[in-house]
């Protein structure tokens, strides 16, 4: 890669694929784990898109501590495209981070994030670039139509997740979208200012602002391998969504201790007034039992609730890096490449 003093030189490669295009860069963004058996074919539906847009490309993967020789796929595609930089973390940090890591070094007007998985199809990625450069949106996001090849638990839980944190989320969090969308460089500014450790980043797209912009679209089966999202780590990321955009658990907390002591003292009164009218009486057991049960129950159920945002402030205070990187495998310069060394760092 051709640098002075940090900085990537503003001119093509003779070589590249993208010399004499326009000036304004696209990045496209990939996280990328355990997708080996599918990242060529990715690669090559992606590139194909790049190949006809009228701007100039890069394409950043960011190899999330995979252990299924993604790493050297990748490299082998960086080493025959030009426009292909390889991020590879020093571990698995998770999707969200990997995106974020990605996002961070992207040097583009326009950043586009999209998995690898190709159920988010690359040849969409013209229309968003479309709305983002004639409109003047700063996102442009995906919106499924239809969720193919997926079982019909997944989408229903699916449809309930959305439907769910977006009542309860204090900002608009547009249904049935994923991570797959365009993003001016404005917005992509404004991202990076936000470094809170739990990363719900669908959510973070959307609290940014600006200008937005849906398109729908069909979303496609795997292309190879299989889901990295089992139950357990949706039902974790779904309280990672809950708990960064709604404080609502622990207002219904609250108001249910609430509503539970006002009972009890309504149903203490009563007790007072039969042992004041009709002399005591011996409570019976079965009825005790339920009482405690039950109160017993809701405490443990919002200390629960209390201790998932007591764990994240104290994730917030340890002010640990997002990421670190093992190795950056740059890609070559690009007519319309921006510095370098005003990113953020991690």
């Amino acid at each position: 890669m051709h640098q002075t003093h940090g900085m990537v030189e503003e001119r093509a490669d003779p070589a590249s694929p993208d010399a004499g295009r326009g000036s304004r860069l696209v990045s496209v963004v990939v996280p990328v784990y355990n997708e080996r058996d599918g990242i060529a074919e990715f690669h090559r539906r992606l590139a194909a898109v790049l190949d006809r847009l009228p701007h100039a490309g890069e394409i950043v993967y960011v190899n999330d501590g995979s252990t299924d020789g993604s790493l050297a796929a990748l490299l082998e595609i960086r080493a025959a495209d030009g426009r292909a930089a390889v991020i590879d973390l020093s571990r698995n940090f998770g999707k969200e981070v990997a995106m974020t890591a990605g996002i961070d070094h992207a040097r583009g007007d326009a950043v586009v994030v999209i998995d690898a998985d190709l159920q988010d199809p690359p040849e969409l990625i013209p229309e968003l670039l479309r709305w983002w450069e004639e409109e003047g949106y700063d996102v442009v996001y995906a919106r499924r139509e239809s969720r193919a090849g997926e079982t019909a638990l997944k989408k229903l839980t699916s449809y309930l997740f959305y439907r769910v944190i977006g009542r309860l989320s204090r900002v608009d969090l547009p249904p049935d979208s994923g991570d797959f969308r365009v993003l001016s460089r404005r917005a992509v500014d404004g991202l990076m200012r936000v470094r809170e450790q739990h990363r719900y980043m669908k959510g973070l797209f959307s609290w940014i602002g600006y200008r937005q912009k849906a398109v729908s679209y069909r979303r496609e089966p795997r292309h190879a391998g299989k889901t990295k999202w089992n139950y357990v780590r949706l039902w974790n990321f779904s309280l990672e969504a809950i708990t960064s955009f709604s404080v609502l658990p622990l207002k219904v907390a609250t108001y249910l201790g609430l509503l539970v002591a006002l009972f009890a003292f309504c149903y203490g009164g009563l007790i007072i007034f039969r042992t004041l009218a009709f002399g005591s009486d011996v409570p019976g057991y079965p009825s005790i039992m339920v009482v405690v049960l039950l109160l017993g129950g809701i405490q443990l159920t919002f200390i629960g609730v209390l201790g998932e945002y007591v764990a994240r402030i104290f994730g917030e205070t340890k002010q640990r890096p997002l990421y670190l990187i093992q190795d950056i495998h740059e890609s070559s310069p690009t007519a319309g490449s921006r510095p370098v060394d005003g990113r953020r760092a991690p």
